[in-house]
């Protein structure tokens, strides 16, 4: 029947189309009568030269469309009739207003578009207006108008509706690409639940919306009337359903919807005859729709946008902590309806989504509040409009979503959101309180027989390192430049994704570009991480004044609200492991580059341990912690855990044990007794790595299930050492060079603390040739592992995943 029903409809159409018609006349006409065609090369124009319309192909498309576009260069379409239907370059298109009043697209005997008003017309002709607006007048009636049928781009004089009375609506739609005018994936509309709001839709899904109309304008910042934008605003019964724009013929002014789902506001400079852009939405990450999860807020000035409501915590802390904040935050304590909440005041907030909630326009703010406590489910609360001192109330009931911070011009958009009563904060501001100080105290502690204490003061960090013991009571002052996180964030893009280079136990650790050029690399303690203040004040009491070419160099530091940010010299080639385990990059690494930075590592450990003012334990030592430069200079770096020494101490124990499986020493993985023997026995794994190209943890002969210090014992005693070399090393390698290299790494790594020589003997040993070495003995942690899961070792001195523990000691695993 449809069928039927549309073949009688094309029939009549056919047959009202005049076999022989006049084209249009001159090219500035700017009405097309019945009798009249338009055909490819003609267009109408407007009587004052504005827009024309004609057939045209987009971008580097073939297709032809009838189209409206300004008469400027570059072509600017604003509206396009045949966008589901386009026209080959091989059909001869023609448009003319039908026998019966329709407009019609033709090509041959095919109807490829049509349109018709709903009231016949008996004398139309067609009008293209300087406002952009195609009519079909009859008489001095217009039956139909282009203005009625948006397609991606709002002129002056077109409206937006939604008006579910009449039954219309009326939205604009993006294009699917610069070369295809037909519908795209965003739709670009008025929505109305309770209070009126403009979205913008990506199928189903919200991109961003404006915020909620308080009475004023749209709640979320978009202030008017403006110099370029005074809307008309039609409402029915307190609901917006209709927004547009009046014609003014002095100013030329477009908003489009493109292709990325972006609105775009352009005004033209007559002057200049060029367009400007001066308005897009979104304008910055906090507009994009629930960027920052349920039950948090964005605030696009803060150096993490997306924060927590009070009484809420990320929940997916490791997610939070890599700037993904889809997952958004959840509650940390149980809300107690029977009178153990309240309400935790936020100024100055677009207010969340409308997904559930209650709205009564007539109430007062405590009239509004006292209905929310009534309702165990209610989790917010708020004036919808700010007119006459606020008024009416909103109540949101389950998550609240999509809530961005305004500025402090918005501050009558406040929300109340319920919180237990122990989450209330009743005392003054923290961040009040202090900018009333002029210094800031950090914190103070004892660590290894030192006083430390940290202070800001000029933008500058402070610490103060001191010994305890009365006959020496010297002081070292340490001076670190505070770098503001507002430079920071700038510097890393916002911490993204992009900029990440790493993640340590610290943290994540993001490339950076000052703004003065120089490139930074950032340490972000994580809130995740078992490390903390501890660590954040060992790292920079520990390396700030430290100077020497193989040690990475500290910058400075970042101590704003919960965020602890150091900020180190980049080094281009990142890590040393990077290299030796990687496949193509150890080809790279000659025997020569591999020697030298050998004895960088060992020249930058001897100035811990014996040369700097502070005698340190690095306690972390490994193939991951030492960076390269350009030129391949080898840097030791992350000082987290590091321990400085009083200068006649050698030894200290700890039931905290934190460090890296396979480079601790066996006394400090079993009793916690770390030392510079602890460190050393760091580096002869770090150099046996180097030398092989092998991990010490995870190595595994098939033959006898050793790990490489165990493997490279039994090479050296059955004098085949040379076979533990990185093959890629043959054309390249010293053999007395590798030999002693391996026979110092060897030494370092044996079993008992005492037998390990110092760092001045392993640099003397390294660059000496003629030296005669000691016979290294058996090296730590030397156990054959069988092959059968029964056959396995229980022992703590091998550990087979990084995850276990010893329990013996509280390790913790990095």
């Amino acid at each position: 029947m449809a069928l039927f029903l549309f073949t009688t409809i094309l029939c009549s159409l056919l047959q009202s189309i005049p076999l022989q018609s006049s084209t249009v006349g001159a090219v500035d006409d700017h009405i097309l009568f019945p009798n009249l065609t338009l055909v490819l090369g003609q267009t109408l124009i407007s009587q004052n030269q504005i827009f024309e319309m004609g057939f045209f192909s987009p971008g580097k498309s073939s297709n032809r469309f009838l189209g409206i576009w300004y008469k400027s260069t570059p072509q600017v379409v604003v509206w396009v009739a045949n966008r589901n239907h386009p026209i080959t370059a091989s059909q001869p298109p023609l448009f003319m207003i039908s026998g019966n009043g329709s407009l019609v697209i033709s090509s041959g005997k095919s109807i490829i578009w049509s349109a018709s008003s709903s009231e016949v017309a008996s004398n139309p002709f067609l009008e293209l207006l300087d406002s952009g607006n195609l009519v079909l007048v009859d008489k001095t009636r217009t039956v139909w108008q282009s203005f009625d049928y948006p397609t991606d781009t709002m002129l002056p004089g077109m409206i937006l509706v939604d008006d579910v009375h009449a039954g219309v609506e009326r939205n604009l739609t993006s294009w699917t690409s610069p070369d295809d005018p037909s519908p795209g994936d965003f739709v670009h509309k008025i929505q109305n639940r309770g209070l009126a709001d403009l979205v913008t839709l990506r199928g189903e899904s919200k991109r961003y919306r404006l915020g909620q109309w308080n009475g004023q304008y749209y709640g979320g910042g978009q202030r008017f009337p403006s110099a370029i934008y005074k809307p008309e605003l039609i409402f029915r019964q307190e609901k917006l359903i209709s927004v547009g724009e009046p014609y003014d013929s002095s100013l030329l002014v477009r908003t489009i919807l493109d292709t990325s789902g972006t609105l775009l506001r352009h005004t033209m400079n007559a002057r200049k005859d060029k367009w400007n852009l001066a308005i897009t939405f979104p304008q910055e990450s906090c507009d994009e729709y629930g960027s920052c999860g349920p039950n948090s807020i964005c605030r696009s000035d803060r150096p993490v946008r997306c924060q927590c409501f009070k009484g809420f915590a990320p929940k997916f802390q490791k997610d939070w902590d890599l700037q993904d904040w889809s997952g958004g935050c959840t509650r940390t304590k149980p809300l107690n309806c029977e009178g153990g909440d309240g309400f935790q005041e936020i100024r100055g907030v677009k207010y969340p989504d409308m997904l559930r909630f209650w709205l009564n326009t007539s109430m007062s703010l405590g009239e509004c509040k006292a209905e929310c406590f009534k309702n165990c489910s209610c989790t917010a609360y708020a004036n919808p409009f700010i007119t006459n001192g606020g008024s009416g109330c909103l109540m949101w009931f389950g998550d609240l979503m999509d809530t961005k911070g305004l500025s402090a011009a918005d501050s009558k958009q406040n929300i109340y959101i319920r919180v237990p009563l122990s989450e209330l904060d009743f005392s003054t501001s923290v961040e009040e309180e202090e900018n009333k100080r002029p210094t800031k105290f950090i914190l103070v502690s004892i660590a290894s027989g030192v006083l430390v204490s940290a202070i800001i003061n000029g933008g500058v960090l402070f610490m103060s390192t001191r010994k305890r013991q009365a006959v020496k009571r010297n002081n070292e002052d340490l001076e670190l430049p505070v770098i503001k996180m507002a430079t920071i964030v700038q510097a890393t893009n916002s911490f993204s994704v992009e900029n990440m280079i790493g993640v340590g136990g610290f943290g994540p650790v993001y490339k950076g570009n000052m703004p003065s050029g120089e490139e930074i690399a950032v340490k972000r303690l994580s809130r995740s991480s078992r490390q903390g203040l501890e660590e954040f004040r060992n790292e920079v009491m520990v390396i700030a004044k430290l100077q020497h070419r193989n040690l990475v160099r500290l910058l400075g530091c970042c101590i704003e609200e919960e965020e602890r940010i150091l900020i180190y010299e980049y080094l281009q080639n990142r890590s040393l492991d990077l290299f030796v385990f990687d496949h193509s990059g150890r080809t790279l690494l000659t025997w020569p580059k591999r020697y030298d930075i050998i004895m960088g590592i060992a020249r930058g450990l001897l100035y811990l341990h014996h040369d700097s003012r502070l005698k340190i334990i690095h306690r972390d030592l490994k193939t991951s912690n030492i960076l390269l430069d350009g030129p391949l200079t080898p840097k030791i770096s992350d000082f987290g855990l590091a321990r400085i020494f009083e200068e006649d101490q050698s030894l200290a124990r700890t039931k905290r044990v934190i460090g890296t499986f396979g480079y601790m020493a066996p006394e400090y993985a079993m009793d916690g007794k770390f030392s510079v023997k602890s460190d050393i026995f760091s580096l002869g794994v770090v150099l046996l790595e180097i030398i092989s190209g092998k991990k010490n943890r995870g190595y595994g002969e098939s033959d006898h299930y050793l790990n490489l210090l165990g493997h490279a014992w039994l090479l050296w005693k059955e004098n085949k050492i040379l076979e533990l070399m990185d093959e890629c090393l043959n054309d390249t390698f010293e053999e007395c060079e590798v030999k002693r290299c391996m026979q110092v790494g060897l030494l370092c790594v044996q079993k008992f603390a005492e037998d390990r020589p110092n760092m001045s003997s392993v640099v003397s040993m390294l660059g000496s040739e003629g030296a005669v070495l000691a016979e290294p003995k058996e090296p730590g942690f030397f156990m054959e592992r069988s092959s059968s899961p029964l056959g396995s070792s229980a022992s703590p001195s091998y550990i087979e995943s990084e995850n276990e523990t010893i329990t013996i000691t509280e390790l913790e695993a990095r």
